[in-house]
């Protein structure tokens, strides 16, 4: 894996999980500008997934198998996304506030990929 982009992934999930949970502090929803860090933090999550199965497809392998691997890019490429979605039914704090957990939980699987990879 690219290490840069990891940490940029991770970089920006923590900073949309501020944003919201500062959001969610003051008893406010998801707004659009919202949406528009999570689409921004979703590309970078695109990026990675794009980048990781292409590592693969040139024969690089992850330390602890291909298998989880892949299931961790998916997840976390998936991760924002549903909590944006969720957000979207849930149109006070509380939606704010799962997206701020979104982002803390797509930070913390950046770190799982990074150990998985072979960081």
């Amino acid at each position: 894996m690219v290490d840069a982009l990891t940490i940029a992934v991770s970089v920006a999930a923590l900073a949309l999980a501020a944003w919201c949970g500062f959001a969610a502090y003051r008893d406010q929803p998801t707004k659009d500008w919202h949406f528009i860090g999570m689409a921004v933090v979703t590309l970078l999550a695109t990026v990675q997934l794009i980048v990781g199965i292409v590592q693969l497809a040139r024969g690089e392998e992850a330390d602890q198998g291909t298998t989880i691997f892949v299931s961790y890019l998916i997840g976390a490429f998936a991760c924002v996304p549903a909590a944006g979605f969720m957000s979207l039914v849930e149109r006070s704090r509380w939606g704010s506030l799962t997206v701020a957990a979104g982002g803390v939980v797509l930070a913390v699987l950046e770190v799982r990929l990074y150990d998985i990879w072979g960081g």
